[in-house]
């Protein structure tokens, strides 16, 4: 593979879901992998005489640790950094190697309440530690990920089209209404025709604005933080923030694609596809049905 197609691949789309419900639902799945995998096959070295205790809670234990450094790891990491809308496939790579560490030292850590072996705080175990976390945690991901990557596939496809189905079925009101927007510039403002509003992009400092010019689009570039364009444009329902660098009029929408990352908007007019990212979704939803 060359080198750009990795890069690219790199920088692809991922959806976090590490968070919330899915992350308990996903660290209670962990564990059950982790305490069958552990007990019953018993994939690594077990002498039982260096054992303090009966190797079912030995397994217990081993099992419990990664999911607490794991919900430490995620939290923590969700906290300092707000991800949805840039979340990748490179992060999350990087992501799960970081996690895939924490958890090795943290066995590495339990080793001397566990096993009765005068050399637990050797380099050697230290490393055996990581290195078996790394060989579960590849074989942990490589089931998981594909099942949650179809899951979600499957739920965001259903649901585009059973939106695509319900918006051929129905008519669609529009908004008939001029707004004046006051940007950053004075010399900028502008009036806005909702009616021919289709949406508008951030980028850096100034906001790209699309809307419909007889059978085509135009573009309008002006100097306001879509946060502002979006709180000016609060009193029409069918403009929504999808994305953290997009505002949609949901009434110029005649297409919904859904993928593992979240909804792709179309337009007739629209000059590229609009993305939903996954923290939007349920407000996209809501949206939609009230239209």
């Amino acid at each position: 593979m060359r080198l750009e197609n990795i890069t690219m691949l790199l920088r692809q789309p991922y959806p976090f879901y590490l968070k919330g419900n899915t992350l308990w639902i996903i660290a209670a799945i962990i564990f059950l992998m982790s305490f069958i995998f552990n007990y019953f096959f018993q994939p690594f070295n077990v002498y039982t005489p260096e054992h303090k205790f009966n190797y079912f809670w030995i397994s217990i234990i081993h099992s419990v640790t990664p999911i607490i450094v794991l919900l430490l790891f995620f939290i923590v990491l969700r906290l300092i950094l707000k991800m949805e809308d840039v979340w990748t496939v490179g992060k999350e790579m990087l992501a799960l190697v970081l996690a895939f560490l924490c958890v090795g030292i943290g066995q590495f850590l339990i080793r001397d309440i566990i096993y009765d072996n005068p050399n637990n705080w050797s380099w050697g175990y230290f490393f055996e530690e990581i290195r078996n976390t790394f060989l579960v945690g590849i074989l942990f991901v490589s089931i998981l990920v594909p099942l949650n990557w179809n899951r979600l596939y499957r739920h965001n496809s259903s649901m585009a089209t059973a939106w695509n189905n319900k918006r051929n079925s129905t008519a669609t009101t529009k908004d008939n209404a001029s707004v004046f927007i006051t940007t950053q510039v004075k010399a900028d403002n502008f009036e806005l025709d909702v009616s021919r509003f289709l949406f508008a992009k951030a980028e850096g400092n100034y906001l790209e604005i699309f809307q419909k010019k007889n059978d085509s689009f135009e573009k309008l570039v002006k100097r306001i933080p879509i946060k502002e364009f979006e709180a000016q444009l609060g009193s029409y329902p069918a403009i929504l923030k999808t994305h953290r660098s997009y505002l949609v009029n949901l009434n110029e929408i005649n297409a919904v694609a859904g993928n593992a990352q979240g909804y792709q908007l179309s337009g007739t007019d629209f000059p590229e596809k609009v993305p939903v990212s996954r923290n939007k979704i349920s407000v996209f939803e809501k949206r939609m049905q009230a239209l």
